[in-house]
């Protein structure tokens, strides 16, 4: 089988240069979205992580709650329900706003970064809640000893140490957000994966172009690993001696 890597050098039908321009473009929009759905999911996601580990059971069961809703529900399913039902949910001027004044591809993008955005914080809640659970007692009960409040204690003490902790999980759900935000492609969005089926109808040439595309995954993951590889070990926490 002989590879055509020169189509990505070829002129596109619509004069808007080369088609590995396309191929650029989605990966812009791939990593933009995971950017902002990994903003999302990990706000979120330490939320409810907290509310998992505090005193309240009425906190522990909402948190549980979210949890199960948001992992027991596809990524695919919950993307078309975003974008077919809760748009039409909209009221008021803000419904007309985004329905006719926006610009369909920033609808798109936002709606699919919500949707992953919040499917992945159940997962980031989990892990957030191991690495809390993980912590000393000590830890907490000298904050408070201090007299830093149970807010202050969770913020300067328990979190950054629980965050350290979970580094390596928290790594890969950055590589699971740029693959699964693949799925963006269903409701229209030109990310990475939406830009296949566009250089082919023009091209014909699948094979390279799915190449090109796993190359360009391969590659973001490697440096979002080697990035985070990087972090854990100046973040590492240290082990005391006895």
């Amino acid at each position: 089988m002989n590879f055509n890597w020169n189509l990505f050098f070829e002129s596109t039908p619509y004069g808007d240069g080369i088609y590995l321009y396309w191929l650029l473009d989605g990966l812009m929009i791939t990593v933009s979205l995971a950017v902002c759905a990994w903003i999302i999911a990990f706000i979120f996601g330490s939320m409810i992580g907290i509310m998992r580990t505090l005193d309240s059971k009425i906190m522990r069961k909402l948190a549980v709650c979210y949890i199960n809703m948001f992992r027991n529900i596809p990524l695919l399913v919950q993307i078309f329900l975003w974008y077919t039902l809760v748009p039409q949910m909209l009221s008021g001027s803000f419904k007309t706003w985004f329905m006719q004044d926006l610009d369909p591809r920033i609808q798109i993008f936002m709606l699919a970064t919500i949707a992953l955005g919040l499917f992945t914080s159940a997962r980031i809640a989990e892990q957030v809640r191991t690495g809390l659970q993980t912590l000393p007692q000590g830890q907490k009960y000298a904050a408070l000893a201090l007299g830093l409040t149970k807010s202050q204690t969770y913020f300067y003490i328990l979190l950054p140490n629980a965050y350290r902790k979970i580094i390596p999980t928290l790594t890969s759900e950055m590589t699971n957000i740029i693959k699964n935000s693949s799925v963006a492609s269903t409701i229209g969005l030109l990310d990475l994966t939406g830009q296949i089926d566009r250089i082919n109808e023009s091209t014909n040439s699948i094979v390279e172009i799915l190449c090109g595309v796993t190359i360009a995954f391969a590659l973001v993951n490697y440096a979002i690993i080697t990035i985070m590889r990087i972090v854990e070990k100046k973040m590492r926490l240290t082990k005391s001696g006895g």
